[in-house]
């Protein structure tokens, strides 16, 4: 029996003509690996991921070592990565206005700060309440867009939270207007432990709409815990979201939820999108030949379904 290589295309009403694929595979996808990554095998990754097609590209994260091993090359990784690695479309996360000096130090266009929904897992991640937390960005955000950044903002935990469960929709919308009234270009919104339905990410989508901040401002994040991300996805687009983050070969998780898995595969968006005619960019055979060559080197199976289909792994 022969396998398709690439889906029938067969259009569905409510998408978008185009999505932004916001790839966070070489920050969010290895933040979490065990083993840590040579800095060569991160540029060639980075490398890769461009010659696929994607614009946007998550680099790193300017982390004090001690809170992500991981991460702790990401001045390095910028200088290797040269030409490549500079741009709006490169954006790194920055924690603190230590982070953000070490990045503008490298000549970084656009940043990330990370927020959260939840009490708990804002002094799990940050050692603050979420009040502390966006009095801590407020400076960070300011000094950025005063320096000609694009700026985004994250907050996690918007559909559960491992310590305190079910997060209530208004204390989403509270915690997002917080960053996004700090002056952020775009909210991506995080299902961190991967516990979100499409009903959910209907009424929150419309929650923020309601609150001022439209899809057109939004991105969304989703784990893949129970299976949920592609579904997840798609409903938001129909909502009017254009903007997905995703990790090609699926890597990744939350080094402070346990119960995380990887987010979703680049190259399942990529198939479902070509399967609906929106347009992306993305080279979806490039963006398997790279997945597989990662799984080389972190020694295990892509997770992407995808990869697998294809690959043959």
């Amino acid at each position: 029996m022969t396998t398709p290589s690439l889906p029938m295309t067969v259009p569905m009403p409510g998408m978008p003509e185009r999505v932004t694929i916001y790839e966070v595979g070489p920050r969010d996808g290895l933040q979490n690996e065990k083993m840590v990554v040579p800095v060569g095998v991160k540029a060639e990754f980075v490398r890769r991921l461009v010659a696929a097609g994607l614009d946007t590209i998550e680099l790193t994260s300017f982390v004090p070592q001690r809170w992500v091993p991981q991460l702790g090359d990401a001045e390095e990784l910028l200088d290797l990565l040269g030409p490549v690695g500079t741009g709006q479309q490169r954006p790194v996360l920055v924690p603190n206005e230590r982070g953000l000096d070490r990045a503008l130090e490298k000549g970084v266009s656009a940043i990330a700060i990370f927020g959260s929904a939840t009490e708990t897992f804002a002094q799990q991640n940050l050692n603050r309440s979420v009040r502390e937390s966006v009095e801590m960005f407020a400076p960070v955000v300011k000094r950025a867009l005063d320096s000609g950044l694009w700026v985004r903002a994250y907050v996690s935990m918007c559909f559960g939270d491992p310590w305190e469960g079910p997060v209530p929709v208004d204390q989403v919308v509270d915690a997002c207007l917080r960053l996004m009234d700090l002056g952020c270009d775009q909210l991506s919104i995080g299902d961190t432990i991967g516990v979100g339905t499409p009903g959910h990410v209907v009424r929150l989508l419309d929650a923020l709409d309601d609150a001022g901040i439209g899809p057109d401002q939004v991105g969304v994040h989703f784990h893949d815990t129970y299976g949920q991300a592609l579904a997840n996805t798609l409903t938001a687009l129909q909502r009017g979201v254009s903007v997905v983050d995703a990790s090609t070969g699926g890597l990744g998780g939350c080094p402070y939820a346990r119960s995380a898995t990887g987010n979703l595969a680049t190259e399942d968006l990529v198939w479902a999108l070509d399967g609906l005619g929106v347009e992306h960019g993305a080279d979806l055979q490039a963006l398997v030949e790279t997945s597989v060559w990662m799984a080389d080197q972190l020694g295990r199976p892509a997770p992407s379904r995808v990869v697998r289909a294809l690959a043959g792994q």
